[in-house]
C-alpha cells in the first residue's frame, strides 16, 4: 500500500551543515498493518510520520500510495485516504468539540460545503465511541488535554481514511483512555481494514495490540518485525539504553516488559 523508497530529509542548521534526521530510508507498509514506530527522542519517528502525511517533503527519494507519488495526489483525494493526529495542536479559534470533529468530514462535503445527514450521523457515532458526546458543545479551549486529544482522534476517524497516522496518541490520556484508544484503533483496523501507524513510547501496549513494531535510531530503521521479535531485552538495551525484563504471563499467554529504573 505505502512504499517508501530511499528517502532523505534534513532540517537546516544555521551553525553546522545540515543535520540529517532520515537518510536513505526504505520501508513498505501493507494494507491493514497495525504498526508501532518506537525509538529514542530525536530518532526520526515524528519526521517519518510527517513525511508520510505530506507535512514535510523528502529532499531525496519518494513515497508512494497504491503506486502513486503521494505528493502528486490531489488534496481532497489524499484527505479521503490519510488522516493525521499530531502530538500537539493549537486551535486558534474556540471551535466546539462537535465542529472540530465535523472538520474531518471536509473531504466529503458538497460543492457548497454543506454537511449532509450522513455527515452528522458519522460525527455523532464517533463522538459516542470516543466518550466525548457529552462535551460536544464545549469549546476546545474549555476542555482538558485528554479530552482535546480524544477530539483530535475523533476528527481523524471521521475522515474514514484508509490510513491513520498518530503521533503519540496517548499523550495527555489517563490509563483507562490509553487502553480504550488502542482498543478502538484495533477495532477499526480489524473491521474496516484501516492501516494504522502509531508513534508510541509504551512498550507493553505495542506488545499487546500491534502486529508489527519498528525501532528507529539516529534516522534509520534498525528493527522491523513482530513486537515479540523486535522488543527483546537485548534490542531495547541497544536502542533505548535501559535494562528490561521480559515476563511471560501464564494467565493470557502475553509478554510484559518490566523496566528496571535503577539499573541502566
Amino acid at each position: 500500500m505505502i512504499k517508501i523508497k530511499n528517502i532523505s530529509f534534513s532540517y537546516p542548521n544555521t551553525i553546522k551543515q545540515n543535520v540529517f534526521f532520515i537518510s536513505g530510508l526504505n520501508l513498505q507498509i501493507n494494507s491493514g498493518d497495525f504498526i508501532s514506530i518506537m525509538g529514542p527522542n530525536g530518532s526520526g519517528k515524528s519526521t517519518l510520520l510527517r513525511l508520510i502525511s505530506r507535512l514535510l517533503i523528502p529532499q531525496n527519494g519518494n513515497i508512494y500510495f497504491d503506486d502513486k507519488n503521494i505528493n502528486l495526489i490531489p488534496g481532497n483525494e489524499f484527505a479521503r485516504n490519510f488522516a493525521f493526529v499530531p502530538q500537539n495542536t493549537n486551535i486558534l479559534f474556540p471551535y466546539s468539540v462537535y465542529e472540530t470533529v465535523m472538520m474531518g468530514r471536509s473531504p466529503y462535503l458538497n460543492f457548497f460545503g454543506l454537511e449532509s445527514e450522513k455527515d452528522h450521523e458519522k460525527v455523532t457515532e464517533i463522538l459516542k465511541l470516543l466518550e466525548i458526546y457529552d462535551i460536544k458543545d464545549k469549546g476546545m479551549n474549555e476542555i482538558s488535554g485528554g479530552e482535546s486529544q480524544r477530539t483530535l482522534i475523533a476528527r481523524a476517524l471521521a475522515q474514514e481514511p484508509k490510513v491513520i497516522l498518530l503521533d503519540e496518541p496517548n499523550a495527555h490520556l489517563d490509563v483507562k483512555h490509553q487502553v480504550r484508544i488502542f482498543n478502538l484503533l484495533k477495532k477499526f483496523n480489524a473491521e474496516k481494514n484501516i492501516t494504522t501507524i502509531i508513534i508510541s513510547h509504551d512498550l507493553n501496549l505495542t506488545n499487546y495490540f500491534c502486529d508489527r513494531a519498528i525501532l528507529m535510531k539516529e534516522g534509520s530503521i534498525v528493527f522491523d518485525s513482530t513486537p515479540r521479535e523486535v522488543l527483546t531485552e537485548e534490542n531495547i538495551k541497544n536502542v533505548f539504553g535501559v535494562n528490561t525484563k521480559i515476563i511471560n504471563s501464564q494467565f493470557n499467554k502475553q509478554q510484559f516488559i518490566s523496566i528496571d529504573p535503577a539499573n541502566y
